[in-house]
Protein backbone atom coordinates (compact mmCIF):
# COMPACT_ATOMS: atom_id res chain seq x y z
CA UNK A 1 0.00 0.00 0.00
CA UNK A 2 1.12 3.94 -1.05
CA UNK A 3 0.11 7.14 0.32
CA UNK A 4 -2.14 7.06 -2.35
CA UNK A 5 -4.03 4.33 -1.48
CA UNK A 6 -3.86 4.61 1.86
CA UNK A 7 -5.88 8.20 1.47
CA UNK A 8 -8.37 6.18 -0.87
CA UNK A 9 -8.84 3.45 2.30
CA UNK A 10 -8.98 6.51 4.59
CA UNK A 11 -12.09 8.26 2.78
CA UNK A 12 -14.46 4.91 2.68
CA UNK A 13 -14.37 4.95 6.35
CA UNK A 14 -17.91 5.96 7.43
CA UNK A 15 -19.01 7.76 10.45
CA UNK A 16 -21.31 6.10 13.55
CA UNK A 17 -24.77 5.49 12.52
CA UNK A 18 -26.51 8.47 14.22
CA UNK A 19 -30.16 7.32 13.85
CA UNK A 20 -29.22 3.67 15.40
CA UNK A 21 -27.56 5.78 18.25
CA UNK A 22 -30.79 7.70 18.63
CA UNK A 23 -33.14 4.84 18.41
CA UNK A 24 -30.58 3.09 21.30
CA UNK A 25 -30.91 6.05 23.69
CA UNK A 26 -34.61 6.02 22.67
CA UNK A 27 -34.54 2.70 24.52
CA UNK A 28 -32.37 3.48 27.33
CA UNK A 29 -34.71 6.09 28.59
CA UNK A 30 -37.64 3.43 28.57
CA UNK A 31 -35.87 1.11 30.63
CA UNK A 32 -37.20 0.51 34.18
CA UNK A 33 -34.27 2.27 36.23
CA UNK A 34 -33.80 6.23 36.72
CA UNK A 35 -32.03 7.82 33.97
CA UNK A 36 -28.52 7.82 33.60
CA UNK A 37 -27.91 5.48 36.52
CA UNK A 38 -25.67 2.72 34.57
CA UNK A 39 -23.50 5.62 33.89
CA UNK A 40 -20.95 4.65 31.13
CA UNK A 41 -22.46 1.59 30.59
CA UNK A 42 -25.38 3.50 29.10
CA UNK A 43 -22.97 5.72 26.70
CA UNK A 44 -21.11 2.19 25.55
CA UNK A 45 -24.26 0.76 24.37
CA UNK A 46 -25.30 3.67 22.59
CA UNK A 47 -22.02 3.91 21.07
CA UNK A 48 -21.98 -0.12 20.22
CA UNK A 49 -25.31 0.74 18.62
CA UNK A 50 -23.69 3.34 16.15
CA UNK A 51 -21.44 1.05 14.90
CA UNK A 52 -23.42 -2.22 14.55
CA UNK A 53 -26.43 -0.58 13.03
CA UNK A 54 -28.62 -2.42 15.75
CA UNK A 55 -30.00 -1.44 18.94
CA UNK A 56 -29.48 -5.01 20.90
CA UNK A 57 -25.76 -5.94 20.68
CA UNK A 58 -23.85 -8.64 22.09
CA UNK A 59 -20.20 -9.16 22.50
CA UNK A 60 -19.25 -12.61 22.44
CA UNK A 61 -15.94 -13.17 20.32
CA UNK A 62 -13.44 -11.09 21.07
CA UNK A 63 -9.82 -10.99 19.94
CA UNK A 64 -6.89 -9.27 21.17
CA UNK A 65 -4.03 -8.15 18.74
CA UNK A 66 -0.39 -7.67 19.72
CA UNK A 67 2.20 -5.92 17.48
CA UNK A 68 5.52 -6.81 18.90
CA UNK A 69 8.69 -4.40 18.09
CA UNK A 70 11.83 -3.43 19.53
CA UNK A 71 13.26 0.12 18.99
CA UNK A 72 16.35 1.27 18.13
CA UNK A 73 16.56 3.81 20.80
CA UNK A 74 16.76 1.91 23.42
CA UNK A 75 20.71 1.67 22.97
CA UNK A 76 20.79 5.08 23.91
CA UNK A 77 19.87 3.43 27.45
CA UNK A 78 16.42 4.72 28.22
CA UNK A 79 15.02 1.22 29.21
CA UNK A 80 15.86 -0.37 31.88
CA UNK A 81 14.72 -4.14 30.58
CA UNK A 82 16.99 -5.81 28.18
CA UNK A 83 15.77 -5.71 24.47
CA UNK A 84 15.62 -9.60 24.52
CA UNK A 85 13.24 -9.18 26.62
CA UNK A 86 10.58 -8.58 23.79
CA UNK A 87 10.77 -11.81 21.86
CA UNK A 88 10.91 -13.55 25.14
CA UNK A 89 7.30 -12.13 26.02
CA UNK A 90 5.66 -12.20 22.98
CA UNK A 91 6.76 -16.00 22.71
CA UNK A 92 5.34 -16.47 26.35
CA UNK A 93 2.11 -14.22 24.99
CA UNK A 94 1.45 -17.45 22.60
CA UNK A 95 1.62 -19.73 25.88
CA UNK A 96 -0.85 -17.61 27.73
CA UNK A 97 1.59 -16.80 29.92
CA UNK A 98 1.73 -13.01 30.56
CA UNK A 99 -0.01 -10.87 32.33
CA UNK A 100 -2.72 -9.74 29.20
CA UNK A 101 -2.60 -13.43 27.91
CA UNK A 102 -3.31 -14.91 31.17
CA UNK A 103 -6.27 -13.17 31.85
CA UNK A 104 -7.49 -12.93 28.35
CA UNK A 105 -7.18 -17.26 28.38
CA UNK A 106 -9.28 -17.23 31.70
CA UNK A 107 -11.81 -15.20 29.73
CA UNK A 108 -11.75 -17.26 26.86
CA UNK A 109 -10.23 -14.23 24.89
CA UNK A 110 -8.27 -15.39 21.48
CA UNK A 111 -5.04 -13.80 21.25
CA UNK A 112 -3.13 -13.30 17.75
CA UNK A 113 0.59 -11.94 18.26
CA UNK A 114 2.20 -10.57 15.14
CA UNK A 115 6.06 -9.78 14.67
CA UNK A 116 6.26 -6.40 12.96
CA UNK A 117 10.09 -5.88 14.27
CA UNK A 118 11.02 -8.22 16.86
CA UNK A 119 15.44 -7.89 16.82
CA UNK A 120 15.61 -11.57 15.78
CA UNK A 121 15.80 -14.36 13.15
CA UNK A 122 14.89 -17.05 15.43
CA UNK A 123 10.99 -15.78 16.14
CA UNK A 124 8.85 -19.29 16.26
CA UNK A 125 6.03 -20.13 14.02
CA UNK A 126 2.92 -19.48 16.81
CA UNK A 127 4.15 -15.60 15.98
CA UNK A 128 2.78 -14.17 12.82
CA UNK A 129 5.87 -12.96 10.77
CA UNK A 130 4.97 -9.09 9.75
CA UNK A 131 8.10 -8.15 10.03
CA UNK A 132 9.13 -4.95 8.75
CA UNK A 133 12.71 -5.04 10.33
CA UNK A 134 14.92 -6.12 12.65
CA UNK A 135 13.89 -2.84 15.10
CA UNK A 136 13.62 0.44 14.18
CA UNK A 137 16.80 2.65 13.77
CA UNK A 138 18.19 4.68 16.93
CA UNK A 139 15.97 8.12 16.25
CA UNK A 140 18.46 10.23 18.56
CA UNK A 141 21.10 9.31 15.30
CA UNK A 142 18.61 9.10 12.11
CA UNK A 143 14.92 8.93 11.49
CA UNK A 144 13.17 5.95 12.96
CA UNK A 145 12.11 4.55 9.50
CA UNK A 146 11.46 5.45 6.26
CA UNK A 147 7.92 7.12 5.29
CA UNK A 148 7.01 3.73 2.98
CA UNK A 149 7.92 1.53 6.19
CA UNK A 150 5.51 3.99 8.16
CA UNK A 151 2.97 3.16 5.76
CA UNK A 152 3.82 -0.28 5.57
CA UNK A 153 3.22 -0.98 9.20
CA UNK A 154 -0.66 1.11 9.27
CA UNK A 155 -1.21 -1.77 6.32
CA UNK A 156 -0.39 -4.33 8.19
CA UNK A 157 -2.41 -3.08 11.09
CA UNK A 158 -5.62 -2.88 9.09
CA UNK A 159 -4.93 -6.41 7.98
CA UNK A 160 -5.02 -7.65 11.02
CA UNK A 161 -8.35 -5.97 12.09
CA UNK A 162 -9.81 -7.47 8.78
CA UNK A 163 -8.61 -10.92 9.85
CA UNK A 164 -10.66 -10.36 13.08
CA UNK A 165 -14.01 -9.02 11.61
CA UNK A 166 -13.59 -12.68 9.14
CA UNK A 167 -13.22 -14.37 11.95
CA UNK A 168 -16.26 -13.15 13.58
CA UNK A 169 -14.87 -11.00 16.01
CA UNK A 170 -17.48 -8.68 17.83
CA UNK A 171 -14.93 -6.74 19.32
CA UNK A 172 -11.12 -6.42 18.67
CA UNK A 173 -8.47 -5.23 21.64
CA UNK A 174 -4.94 -3.69 20.55
CA UNK A 175 -1.85 -4.22 22.38
CA UNK A 176 1.58 -4.26 22.17
CA UNK A 177 5.42 -5.72 23.21
CA UNK A 178 8.59 -3.81 22.20
CA UNK A 179 11.08 -2.83 24.94
CA UNK A 180 11.67 0.99 24.61
CA UNK A 181 8.05 2.04 23.66
CA UNK A 182 7.17 4.16 26.33
CA UNK A 183 10.20 6.13 25.16
CA UNK A 184 8.70 6.54 21.45
CA UNK A 185 5.01 6.74 22.30
CA UNK A 186 6.09 9.78 24.29
CA UNK A 187 8.24 11.27 21.16
CA UNK A 188 5.40 10.52 19.02
CA UNK A 189 2.66 12.73 21.63
CA UNK A 190 5.29 15.24 22.15
CA UNK A 191 4.91 15.70 18.36
CA UNK A 192 1.62 14.98 17.69
CA UNK A 193 0.16 17.17 20.85
CA UNK A 194 3.06 20.10 20.65
CA UNK A 195 3.56 19.46 24.23
CA UNK A 196 6.89 19.42 26.20
CA UNK A 197 8.20 16.46 26.31
CA UNK A 198 8.20 16.25 30.18
CA UNK A 199 4.89 16.40 30.08
CA UNK A 200 4.07 13.13 28.47
CA UNK A 201 7.09 10.95 29.46
CA UNK A 202 7.08 8.41 32.11
CA UNK A 203 9.46 6.32 34.02
CA UNK A 204 7.77 3.41 31.78
CA UNK A 205 8.80 0.00 33.48
CA UNK A 206 10.72 1.72 36.16
CA UNK A 207 13.98 3.85 35.31
CA UNK A 208 15.92 5.19 38.01
CA UNK A 209 16.15 8.78 38.65
CA UNK A 210 19.42 9.48 36.73
CA UNK A 211 17.34 7.02 34.08
CA UNK A 212 14.64 9.03 34.02
CA UNK A 213 16.54 12.43 33.03
CA UNK A 214 18.37 10.56 30.66
CA UNK A 215 15.19 9.04 28.74
CA UNK A 216 13.81 12.64 28.36
CA UNK A 217 17.15 14.34 27.46
CA UNK A 218 17.54 11.99 24.14
CA UNK A 219 13.18 12.16 23.31
CA UNK A 220 14.16 15.76 23.52
CA UNK A 221 17.28 16.06 21.50
CA UNK A 222 15.47 13.56 19.36
CA UNK A 223 12.71 16.12 18.58
CA UNK A 224 15.15 19.15 18.09
CA UNK A 225 16.89 16.85 15.89
CA UNK A 226 14.46 15.64 12.91
CA UNK A 227 11.78 18.37 13.90
CA UNK A 228 9.26 16.05 12.74
CA UNK A 229 6.01 17.82 11.48
CA UNK A 230 3.26 17.66 14.18
CA UNK A 231 0.09 18.43 11.39
CA UNK A 232 1.89 15.64 9.59
CA UNK A 233 1.49 11.54 11.38
CA UNK A 234 3.56 9.91 8.52
CA UNK A 235 6.52 12.15 9.48
CA UNK A 236 6.31 11.79 13.11
CA UNK A 237 6.07 7.70 13.22
CA UNK A 238 8.72 7.65 10.62
CA UNK A 239 11.09 10.19 12.22
CA UNK A 240 10.20 9.19 16.10
CA UNK A 241 7.95 6.33 16.14
CA UNK A 242 7.60 2.50 16.43
CA UNK A 243 6.70 -0.22 14.42
CA UNK A 244 4.59 -1.37 16.96
CA UNK A 245 2.54 1.83 17.11
CA UNK A 246 2.64 2.38 13.58
CA UNK A 247 1.37 -0.87 13.13
CA UNK A 248 -1.55 -0.18 16.07
CA UNK A 249 -2.40 3.08 14.57
CA UNK A 250 -3.36 0.89 11.44
CA UNK A 251 -5.22 -1.47 13.41
CA UNK A 252 -7.79 1.24 14.43
CA UNK A 253 -8.11 2.40 10.86
CA UNK A 254 -9.37 -1.19 10.31
CA UNK A 255 -12.02 -1.58 12.95
CA UNK A 256 -13.62 1.66 11.66
CA UNK A 257 -12.86 0.21 8.38
CA UNK A 258 -14.51 -2.99 9.10
CA UNK A 259 -17.31 -2.01 11.70
CA UNK A 260 -15.61 -3.12 14.65
CA UNK A 261 -15.25 -1.45 18.16
CA UNK A 262 -11.69 -1.03 19.03
CA UNK A 263 -10.61 -1.41 22.51
CA UNK A 264 -7.22 0.56 23.21
CA UNK A 265 -5.12 -0.58 26.43
CA UNK A 266 -2.50 1.67 27.71
CA UNK A 267 -0.05 4.29 26.98
CA UNK A 268 1.18 2.76 23.79
CA UNK A 269 -2.28 1.75 22.58
CA UNK A 270 -3.60 5.29 22.91
CA UNK A 271 -0.83 6.61 21.42
CA UNK A 272 -1.62 5.09 18.32
CA UNK A 273 -5.28 5.51 18.84
CA UNK A 274 -4.82 9.14 18.47
CA UNK A 275 -2.51 8.66 15.88
CA UNK A 276 -5.25 7.35 13.68
CA UNK A 277 -7.92 9.51 14.78
CA UNK A 278 -5.31 12.09 13.12
CA UNK A 279 -5.24 10.50 10.03
CA UNK A 280 -8.93 10.21 10.19
CA UNK A 281 -11.32 11.88 12.77
CA UNK A 282 -14.20 9.50 11.96
CA UNK A 283 -12.08 6.08 13.76
CA UNK A 284 -12.70 8.31 16.77
CA UNK A 285 -16.32 6.58 16.67
CA UNK A 286 -14.84 3.48 16.96
CA UNK A 287 -12.63 3.83 19.79
CA UNK A 288 -13.15 2.42 23.34
CA UNK A 289 -10.47 3.18 26.32
CA UNK A 290 -10.43 0.71 28.47
CA UNK A 291 -8.63 1.91 31.57
CA UNK A 292 -6.71 4.58 32.92
CA UNK A 293 -2.87 4.32 32.55
CA UNK A 294 -0.48 4.88 35.28
CA UNK A 295 1.95 6.81 32.82
CA UNK A 296 1.71 10.46 32.44
CA UNK A 297 1.33 10.65 28.51
CA UNK A 298 -1.79 8.71 28.53
CA UNK A 299 -4.13 11.39 30.40
CA UNK A 300 -2.77 14.11 27.76
CA UNK A 301 -3.57 11.59 24.88
CA UNK A 302 -7.04 10.83 26.20
CA UNK A 303 -7.89 14.52 26.84
CA UNK A 304 -7.03 14.97 22.73
CA UNK A 305 -9.40 12.28 22.06
CA UNK A 306 -11.99 13.77 24.29
CA UNK A 307 -12.63 10.39 25.92
CA UNK A 308 -12.67 8.93 29.37
CA UNK A 309 -11.26 5.67 30.26
CA UNK A 310 -14.15 3.27 32.19
CA UNK A 311 -11.42 1.71 34.71
CA UNK A 312 -9.04 2.90 37.47
CA UNK A 313 -6.95 0.26 38.45
CA UNK A 314 -3.53 1.84 38.83
CA UNK A 315 -2.52 -0.27 35.79
CA UNK A 316 0.72 0.32 33.87
CA UNK A 317 1.76 -3.41 32.06
CA UNK A 318 0.46 -2.83 28.78
CA UNK A 319 0.62 -5.48 26.48
CA UNK A 320 -3.26 -4.91 26.05
CA UNK A 321 -3.87 -6.06 29.62
CA UNK A 322 -6.64 -3.52 30.05
CA UNK A 323 -8.57 -5.12 27.11
CA UNK A 324 -10.13 -8.54 28.74
CA UNK A 325 -11.39 -6.50 31.41
CA UNK A 326 -12.78 -4.25 29.25
CA UNK A 327 -14.74 -6.76 26.93
CA UNK A 328 -16.46 -7.98 30.53
CA UNK A 329 -17.89 -4.19 30.88
CA UNK A 330 -19.03 -3.98 27.20
CA UNK A 331 -20.46 -7.35 28.11
CA UNK A 332 -22.45 -5.47 31.11
CA UNK A 333 -23.78 -2.65 28.94
CA UNK A 334 -24.90 -5.05 26.16
CA UNK A 335 -26.81 -7.24 28.94
CA UNK A 336 -28.12 -4.31 30.46
CA UNK A 337 -29.44 -2.70 27.25
CA UNK A 338 -30.67 -5.96 25.52
CA UNK A 339 -32.55 -7.79 28.69
CA UNK A 340 -33.53 -5.00 31.10
CA UNK A 341 -37.63 -4.88 31.26
CA UNK A 342 -39.21 -1.30 29.72
CA UNK A 343 -41.14 0.61 32.27
CA UNK A 344 -43.87 -0.83 30.78
CA UNK A 345 -43.17 -4.29 30.73
CA UNK A 346 -42.39 -3.85 34.42
CA UNK A 347 -45.92 -2.60 34.97
CA UNK A 348 -44.37 0.85 36.55
CA UNK A 349 -45.72 3.55 35.94
CA UNK A 350 -42.70 6.31 35.14
CA UNK A 351 -44.58 9.78 35.43
CA UNK A 352 -42.21 10.25 38.70
CA UNK A 353 -39.24 10.88 36.41
CA UNK A 354 -40.63 13.88 34.38
CA UNK A 355 -38.42 16.10 36.41
CA UNK A 356 -35.42 13.76 36.78
CA UNK A 357 -35.78 13.48 32.87
CA UNK A 358 -35.51 17.42 32.44
CA UNK A 359 -32.09 17.27 34.14
CA UNK A 360 -29.15 17.12 31.24
CA UNK A 361 -27.03 15.66 34.70
CA UNK A 362 -29.07 12.74 34.41
CA UNK A 363 -29.26 12.16 30.47
CA UNK A 364 -26.92 9.83 28.59
CA UNK A 365 -24.28 11.68 26.92
CA UNK A 366 -23.89 12.68 23.27
CA UNK A 367 -21.13 10.75 22.06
Amino acid sequence: MNETELKALLSRIRPADSAAKAAAKERQSKLAKPPGSLGALEEISVRLAGITGRVCNRIEKTRIVVFAADNGIVAEGVASTPQSVTLAQAINMTRGKTGMSAIARDFGIDVEVIDVGINSDSVPETILDRKLGFGTANFSKQPAMTRSQAVDALAIGIEAAERAHNSGADALGIGEMGIGNTTTSAAVLACLLNLPVESVTGRGSGLTDEGFALKKRVISDAVALHKPNGADVLDVLSKVGGFDIAAMAGAFIGCALFGIPAVADGLISVTAALAAVRLCKTVRDFVFLSHASYEIGYRAAAAELGMEPWLNLNMRLGEGSGCPVAFQVMRAACAAMNDMATFDEASINDNYLEDIRNESAFCVKTV
